[in-house]
């Protein structure tokens, strides 16, 4: 279906790209960003593909441009603490027109919202600086609000200076409880401050086109989203586990962009020259490329010359830790190459559990997102990495380890690709429907497991939370509604919603390529030496619904736990059902299929085993705790500016926090920690994961008849 419809769409795609735009208007204070005639074109573009083929058809107009302008708003300023009531009273003339803009590519308007916000900002971060020399009474009884997102907007500079001088004492008091030396901690401060105006005169064009662009297609829906060449690299490697690089991991530090870490086994590790640490002070192309200087660079330019082709070259300047500014610099040349991501990849670990005097060993099998790397795929390498892949070798390994029973770890896995999401499900199936997909003129395709084969028979489990999303919904509601697995943990996010990834370089012609100064062959941009993959960037956009094969959509209402956790994560806060651009739940037929398992009887007695075991359970008590003191921690927005008072409440929020890790830690058997004892990196205290296996046991001790269907048994 995908197929067909990426090829209508680009031969369909018809642009009218030729309208100027009115002159932008120069803001005093700002640096003036500008949209570039490339960005109008995309602009243009993407608003003719979303009229065009999204899901909910949507009009681009006043209704949805005032929408847009809210989002945009509360993007820049979500805490109205920059922009005064004269500025958005001076915005809302666009309120309306902003659609109109998008539709001609006239990104004028945008701009000028922004490079005034940039003025604004500037203003702040100056007079927050000629702040710190002054003398703070931290004894006075005064507070701050810091969070402003629901206060009108501040009227008068003079009033928005009164609030900046509190923040200013605020930053400089939290310096001062750490550490007694204002002189020391003014000069702190005064470096962070210093280093914000650094950040922002780094904004470029791009980064207010992404934002504004952002702002755009979630108001369609959330998963409607634009990607500049840059983030579209980013998103396909993520969608990969993979990318083509030095396998290093980079930071800002001061100016410098530095070493974070190394992968193992990557070109930069194996070179013998680089090290954690170590400062990247310019980089060359190829064995003659000149250097350019990247000192003070943002990290994502960097990594776009840093990051390439496999198998070309590029050479770095690198200071050592250590060495001093002075020092002659040592140039390292690397040779690119292909790397696996592999601490992102589905992982392992076997638990024991003793129960009732019986010992059972669980594997735990964690999946952080449904990847797969294509382009591997495309070009016949037969061991391309995926999430289906690498699960079948581990179901090899733990089944020789005789385990009785597995975990399949899905929290925070926000989904990927739809086809590993059906292949995973007939690893534990033997044949059938997996999903369902409505598409814009509401035919239904529904995508099966044809593969009799079936990796792992035994019992099993499958782990959510609020942060499991799209694809982690499509193969949790599977096993839930074949009844192959136990749900445990807490609603998911809800989004069931499909996009296609479109290449933005195959629908602008060649033509209009030219007219911008931009190197085309045939339909395709060529791919630049910084390793960009094209010179338009990305659009998912969304263009069906997915629905379970009970027919129940995933959009909007998630996967509900059989047996259900209490939230980590704040329901209210996350999730597709507190977006209001989000699409509806709704149900459709449901398709053919064949439970293997009913667990309707099975799951109140599992329920109340496991709230037996929680009602004495330190380490649940404590878990608990941390939610309802996160709740009361999320309904303040003010904040005492009196030291003593702060001091004494940092001191007894940090007592309370060390108590309930310490619960946690001896309820799971580990030596409490004393105040300010660093905890060790590899302890795992994730009582939930451990809670989920032991309810894996209980279902393996049920006598069989609880839980059979007709005259199929379990498992």
């Amino acid at each position: 279906m995908f197929k067909k419809f990426y090829f209508v769409l680009v031969l369909g795609a018809t642009l009218a790209c030729n309208a100027a735009p009115s002159k932008p208007v120069k803001v005093a204070g700002s640096n003036n960003l500008e949209p570039t005639k490339q960005q109008s074109v995309v602009c243009k573009t993407v608003a003719s593909l979303i009229s065009q083929w999204n899901y909910k058809k949507v009009n681009l107009n006043d209704s949805l441009s005032e929408v847009i302008y809210k989002r945009y708003i509360k993007d820049l300023d979500q805490g109205h603490s920059y922009l005064l009531a004269t500025d958005i009273k001076d915005f809302d003339k666009y309120k309306n027109s902003l659609s109109d803009d998008i539709k001609n590519g006239n990104l004028n308007d945008v701009f000028y919202i922004f490079n005034v916000f940039q003025k604004r900002y500037e203003e702040r971060i100056r007079y927050s600086i000629a702040q710190i020399d002054k003398n703070f009474d931290f004894s006075q009884k005064e507070s701050f609000t810091y969070d402003r997102a629901n206060l009108p907007w501040i009227a008068t500079e003079t009033e928005m200076n009164t609030e900046w001088t509190k923040r200013v004492k605020y930053d400089l008091l939290n310096l001062q409880l750490a550490a007694n030396d204002i002189a020391k901690n003014k000069e702190k401060l005064k470096k962070r401050y210093q280093d914000l105006l650094s950040q922002n005169s780094k904004l470029t064009g791009d980064d207010v086109f992404q934002i504004f662009m952002d702002d755009f297609t979630e108001a369609i829906d959330p998963h409607t989203n634009y990607f500049d060449p840059f983030h579209a690299a980013q998103f396909n490697m993520e969608m990969s586990r993979s990318l083509q690089g030095i396998g290093a991991t980079l930071e800002t530090k001061n100016e410098y962009i530095s070493i974070q870490s190394l992968v193992a086994g990557g070109p930069a590790d194996k070179s013998h020259q680089i090290n954690t640490g170590d400062r990247i002070l310019a980089v060359a192309q190829g064995k003659d490329g000149e250097f350019q200087d990247i000192i003070g660079w943002r990290i994502d330019n960097a990594i776009k010359l840093i990051r390439g082709t496999k198998g070309t070259l590029v050479r770095l300047k690198i200071l050592p830790q250590g060495k001093s500014v002075s020092d002659q610099p040592k140039v390292v040349e690397i040779v690119r190459e292909k790397i696996v991501l592999k601490d992102q990849l589905v992982k392992k670990e076997i638990r024991t559990f003793n129960n009732n005097g019986k010992t059972y060993k669980i594997g735990i099998i964690n999946v952080p997102a449904f990847y797969a790397d294509f382009n591997a795929l495309r070009a016949g390498d037969p061991n391309y990495q995926s999430t289906t892949r690498d699960m079948k070798l581990i179901l090899d390994t733990l089944k020789r380890e005789n385990i009785d029973g597995i975990v399949v770890d899905l929290r925070e896995n926000g989904g990927g690709s739809l086809n590993e999401a059906i292949s995973l499900t007939g690893l534990f199936i033997k044949t059938g429907p997996v999903v369902q997909v409505r598409d814009t003129q509401n035919q239904v395709e529904v995508n099966k497991d044809d593969d009799p084969s079936i990796a792992y028979t035994g019992p099993m489990a499958v782990l959510v939370d609020r942060f499991s999303a799209s694809a982690s919904e499509i193969f949790a509601g599977a096993i839930q509604d074949y009844g192959r697995g136990l749900i445990i943990g807490t609603q998911t996010y809800g989004k069931g919603t499909v996009q296609s990834e479109i290449d933005l370089d195959k629908v602008i012609t060649p033509s209009i390529t030219d007219k911008l100064g931009l190197t085309a062959s045939g339909n395709a941009v060529t791919k630049s030496s910084t390793g960009s993959t094209n010179n338009f960037g990305q659009l998912n956009l969304t263009i069906a619904k997915f629905y379970r094969i009970s027919g129940n959509s995933t959009q909007h209402k998630g996967v509900i736990p059989d047996i259900q956790f209490p939230s980590i994560i704040p329901l209210d806060k996350y999730g597709e059902d507190i977006d209001p651009s989000a699409l509806p739940f709704d149900i459709i037929a449901k398709s053919d299929y064949t439970k293997v398992t009913d667990f309707t009887t099975a799951i109140p007695q599992l329920t109340r085993q496991h709230e037996q075991r929680m009602s004495s359970s330190a380490s649940y008590k404590a878990i608990l705790q941390n939610i309802a003191d996160y709740k009361k921690s999320e309904s303040e927005k003010t904040v005492t500016l009196n030291e003593q008072q702060l001091k004494k409440r940092r001191d007894e929020d940090e007592q309370k926090s060390l108590d309930r890790d310490n619960a946690l830690r001896v309820a799971l058997g580990l030596q409490p920690l004393k105040k300010g004892q660093t905890k060790p990196k590899k302890e795992d205290l994730d009582a939930l994961k451990l809670e989920a296996g032991q309810i894996l046991i209980d279902y393996i001790n049920l006598d069989s008849k609880v839980t059979r269907v007709g005259t199929v048994k379990t498992f």
